[in-house]
């Protein structure tokens, strides 16, 4: 196994309705499964990388709130706009950032569980018409229909609580 790719790579799916239920889901309860994931590990676990030359758990934590932060957004303007160029970021920078190592992962944890609530209750109604409305990266080069980010961030959350399970598991923790 890779373990920078647990569950593999995102790879995009054509829509359908089984698939947008399970992906809602795997929106709705990422908070609740990354707080399983790190239960009862202590500080020096959590400052452990998930595997050489990767983040610490505590910097995976914060990386998936700054990165659903974004993806909140890039759907709401994906919503509200017609195909919006949203912003990119430096996420390797924003995770060596001097709040990571000061705040702690509970302020992610309750900010992913509002973030997340919030996004939930935005796109669970959506239809696949509103699935196919756009948004432009800019570093990419290329548009991106809503229905290819749903899939990408539920796969992010479930991609990076695969590395902290991953982790406890070669550990034996």
């Amino acid at each position: 196994m890779d373990a920078r790719y647990p569950i593999g790579k995102y790879e995009p799916q054509p829509y359908s309705s089984q698939l947008k239920e399970k992906w809602l889901q795997d929106i709705k309860l990422l908070p609740q499964h990354i707080e399983n994931a790190i239960q009862n590990l202590d500080t020096h676990q959590l400052n452990t990388p998930y595997r050489e030359g990767g983040w610490t758990v505590t910097q995976l934590i914060h990386h998936v709130a700054d990165s659903h932060m974004n993806a909140y957004i890039r759907f709401r303007l994906g919503l509200t706009e017609n195909n919006p160029i949203i912003k990119p970021y430096n996420e390797k920078k924003w995770a060596e950032l001097p709040d990571i190592n000061v705040v702690p992962i509970n302020v992610s944890l309750t900010l992913l569980h509002s973030l997340h609530q919030r996004w939930y209750a935005t796109i669970k109604g959506l239809i696949e018409e509103d699935f196919n409305r756009t948004v432009f990266h800019p570093e990419q080069k290329k548009e991106m229909t809503l229905w290819f980010l749903l899939g990408m961030y539920a796969w992010h959350g479930v991609h990076h609580t695969a590395h902290i399970t991953s982790l406890r598991e070669r550990n034996n923790w």
